[in-house]
């Protein structure tokens, strides 16, 4: 009987042991094996590397430039680059558990895979091209580096999955992720994407989930890590473009100050790339794509500023009590229905999770316990931006940019340009649906009507655009693009129907922008830089809301939480480390702009005091540390103080908390770029990162070296013209896939 026993817990530990490799090794396996570019196309390209080991690629031909994009790309951060494709073959979970699934399963509730297959092949032959050169700079970087891997299959992989990763991760730039969340999680939607569901809504019939779930609880309720920054798009960007009568030396001046978290697959890449064919920009892209999406060429260039217009619409449907088929204009039609395997990552294992994805005539269609709710939003099934940005690159003048703009195939964000023949413009670029009047566009619309169903994008003219104004300065600081130019050269609201859903919202960052920059009589170089770094807050809004709420708190019971009331109220309105109560302020305002953009709960004045002060108390032992010592950017080894706050011009705006209490910054001012067209002169740029090229290489010199300039406010040359590039060079090398 013992012997029976220890025989039948061998076999049972065998059968653990069993289970736990195939845990461990199904996911590879299960995947769909990558694809080689089917060409045999032969790729050369130069690598020439500044000395703060910038690349500067250049090629015979596009195609070979490209190439050399993702070889370099590669040697500096194929670590985040991985994740960006395994997000783009649906994999993600295998790598980054949890949030990863997340990512995964809005890859397959949005069609990415899909939207790129029908449609890649459409593109132009030498936009193909292009992504067909980088997927083979992909595959060859990680066939000659193995030991980099860390998901298996992952390569190699084709122009068509790079495409996959621009239709999963555009949508969630103009907020997608505020409307998929709450429709995943059952919970009411925020007020700026229409009115809560109501808890009476009529309960959807069962799904048909194998495993009996309506909604997918354990993984695609989790945070989707594709948003711009902690709490969404409008985290932030600054823009500002000044025209030659403006400047008082005659020179045309455009900067680039976007804020996007400082690592990951949204951070920002620096590279200079210039081809035999005409192709030559001076920019920043992010890993997964061939071309810059921001900066200059010779003649023009332009910067981008996350808007938020209204480009989502959701639709309540009627299903049948099988829950397989939705009502629409009087008929019963079958719900596209399909069933979908999730990795997740839980240590060793990864487990396989089976989700159902649902799709209605609408688009994406979310079952929850208050009903069932399909998604259509701008830009949906579409990789027509892969063409849009590869031929503003090469655009040589404002009516032909503008031309490629006008296409509507970046679904959003503003456009601020500049040129050398001295245009300033402003586009609130959006692809925004052409709805009829009448229905409430911002609130949950029935399901069961075809005419609600809008087909196309309004005309490019009917968006808000300015160019040359009058002031002669142009702004955005994700605010409403009618604060742009100052008075008298600024649009109306009262011009633009009210179905485009123009975001209305203002920032600080926006305010204090506009004020700077009416009241400087001649914005030069040295005045621009000023107004670029301001770390000053108006008090309005919801600043002056905080401010009044603390002031207005009876403590007189409690002494402690007394004295930083106290102390608040001598705040000097500014985040540059010089009064005493920065520290307090910068620790207070973070979740009332948060309340305020994003339509959150309003904080608790007593209990965010309470909490700021207990921290400084906890880990500085006083209420008053220099706010420098508070906020640090930290990169391996580096450690130094930062100045700027959340929402101001100067931004610092998310970190993460450690354990000495410090708040490292996770996102803020990133990419930061300065370009300048000076009459007879060819342009000229500088720039500066937050840290530095070799953004995931702790052993690169490069790793963190632009972390001092950065903090003391200083830019680098950017070395645009190849003779400036190859005399500051201090690596180069010419790559090839023969």
């Amino acid at each position: 009987m013992r012997k029976w026993v220890a025989r039948g817990g061998f076999a049972l530990l065998g059968l653990v042991l069993l289970a736990a490799i195939g845990l461990a090794t199904w996911e590879p396996f299960f995947a769909e094996p990558g694809r080689a570019p089917a060409t045999e196309q032969t790729y050369s390209a130069e690598i020439v590397r500044s000395e703060f080991g910038v690349p500067h690629i250049y090629g015979k031909t596009d195609a070979d430039v490209a190439y050399g994009v993702a070889i370099a790309q590669s040697e500096d951060d194929f670590f985040t680059l991985q994740d960006v494709l395994a997000m783009a073959r649906g994999r993600y979970g295998a790598i980054a558990g949890e949030d990863g699934a997340a990512v995964d399963f809005v890859y397959h509730l949005l069609d990415a895979r899909g939207t790129a297959q029908r449609h890649y092949g459409n593109l132009p032959a030498d936009t193909r091209a292009l992504f067909e050169a980088y997927a083979t700079g992909l595959n060859q970087y990680a066939s000659e580096h193995p030991g980099e891997i860390k998901l298996a299959r992952l390569f190699p992989v084709t122009g068509e999955d790079v495409a996959a990763g621009f239709a999963l991760r555009q949508p969630f730039f103009f907020g997608l992720n505020g409307v998929i969340e709450p429709l995943v999680k059952g919970e009411p939607l925020r007020p700026e994407f229409g009115p809560p569901i109501p808890s009476s809504a009529p309960a959807a019939a069962p799904s048909a989930d194998v495993d009996g779930e309506a909604v997918p609880r354990t993984t695609a309720s989790r945070a989707l890590p594709l948003h711009m920054g902690e709490d969404g798009a409008m985290a932030g960007s600054n823009a500002f473009a000044i025209a030659p009568e403006k400047s008082g030396d005659g020179v045309t001046r455009l900067v680039s100050n976007s804020h996007q978290p400082l690592r990951g697959g949204v951070a920002w890449y620096e590279l200079v790339v210039e081809s035999g064919e005409g192709w030559h920009f001076a920019g920043a892209n992010f890993p997964g794509s061939p071309f810059p999406f921001l900066g200059h060429n010779r003649d023009l260039g332009w910067t981008n500023t996350v808007n938020r217009p209204d480009l989502v619409d959701v639709y309540q449907l009627t299903l049948d009590e099988s829950g397989t088929r939705y009502r629409l204009d009087g008929e019963w039609r079958d719900l596209e229905t399909r069933t979908v395997t999730l990795p997740v990552k839980v240590g060793p294992l990864v487990l396989p999770i089976r989700r159902t994805v649902h799709r209605s005539v609408h688009g994406p269609v979310i079952i929850n316990d208050r009903g069932a709710f399909a998604i259509r939003y701008g830009g949906m099934d579409s990789v027509a931006q892969l063409d849009a940005y590869y031929r503003l690159n090469k655009a040589r003048d404002l009516a032909e940019w503008r031309t490629i703009l006008a296409r509507m195939a970046i679904p959003s964000t503003n456009f601020i340009y500049a040129d050398k023949a001295g245009n300033i413009a402003m586009f609130y670029n959006a692809a925004i649906p052409d709805r009829q009047q009448g229905p409430d566009w911002r609130s949950v619309l029935p399901g069961d009507r075809t005419d609600l169903i809008w087909q196309d994008m309004v005309d490019f003219d009917r968006i808000p655009q300015l160019v040359n104004p009058a002031s002669g300065w142009i702004f955005n600081a994700n605010n409403a693009p009618f604060s742009a130019a100052g008075p008298g050269s600024d649009l109306s609201p009262g011009d633009f129907a009210p179905e485009l859903g123009i975001e209305t919202k203002t920032t600080n960052r926006a305010r204090r922008a506009a004020k700077l920059m009416a009241e400087t009589p001649v914005i030069d170089r040295a005045n621009l830089e000023r107004i670029k770094y301001d770390t000053g807050y108006e008090r309005t809004g919801y600043v002056a809301q905080m401010l009044d709420e603390v002031a207005a708190l009876d403590l007189k019971a409690e002494p402690d939480l007394a004295r930083a009331q106290a102390l608040l109220a001598t705040w000097d309105m500014t985040a540059d480390s010089k009064g005493a109560a920065d520290a307090l302020a910068l620790l207070m305002i973070k979740d009332f702009m948060s309340a305020e953009y994003q339509n959150k709960t309003w904080p608790d004045a007593r209990e965010k005091l309470a909490a700021a002060a207990e921290h400084l108390t906890t880990h500085f032992g006083r209420l008053d540390p220099p706010m420098s010592d508070l906020l640090r950017l930290r990169q391996g080894t580096v450690d130094l103080p930062l100045d700027g706050g959340s929402d101001t011009l100067r931004a610092s705006t998310t970190w993460d908390v450690h354990d000495d209490g410090r708040l490292a910054l996770r996102h803020g001012d990133s990419f930061l770029m300065f370009v300048e067209w000076a009459p007879g002169a060819r342009v000229r740029s500088q720039s500066i990162q937050p840290y530095g090229a070799a953004i995931t290489r702790p052993g690169s010199p490069h790793f963190a070296d632009q972390t001092p300039l950065f903090v003391r406010h200083e830019l680098k040359p950017v070395h645009f013209w190849r003779a400036d590039a190859l005399a500051n060079a201090i690596r180069r090398k010419t790559v090839t896939n023969r």
